[in-house]
């Protein structure tokens, strides 16, 4: 025997999640072909297309929740990062896109 009301299927108020177009300045592009060059070089094509799978995958994230990575305004203003493997992240939040700034490894980041 069953006591009060049964809950309803559709109990949970869906939400609609914003996805931010996401766009490459091109430092982040030439930084993204670095990258590539030198994993075919010293890991591999299978182990470099591994990585950039993990990086595309962390852009998708951006892309979706921005806010989930903190800002490091003590870099440069209005800049967040997300560290993925040895490389972070650079980018800014505008009203309509995500602008993915650089991906930086261990090298210099004042360029």
């Amino acid at each position: 025997m069953k006591y009060g009301k049964s809950p309803s299927k559709n109990t949970t108020p869906k939400t609609t999640r914003r996805k931010f177009e996401l766009r490459l300045a091109p430092a982040a592009e030439q930084d993204l072909i670095n990258i590539a060059l030198y994993g075919m070089e010293q890991f591999g094509i299978e182990q470099s297309e591994q990585y950039r799978d993990q990086l595309k995958q962390r852009f998708l994230e951006l892309a979706e929740t921005p806010l989930m990575y903190p800002a490091v305004d003590d870099l440069r203003e209005g800049y967040r990062r997300s560290v993925c493997g040895v490389h972070s992240i650079y980018y800014r939040i505008h009203a309509d896109y995500i602008d993915v700034v650089r991906v930086i490894g261990r090298q210099n980041i004042s360029s």
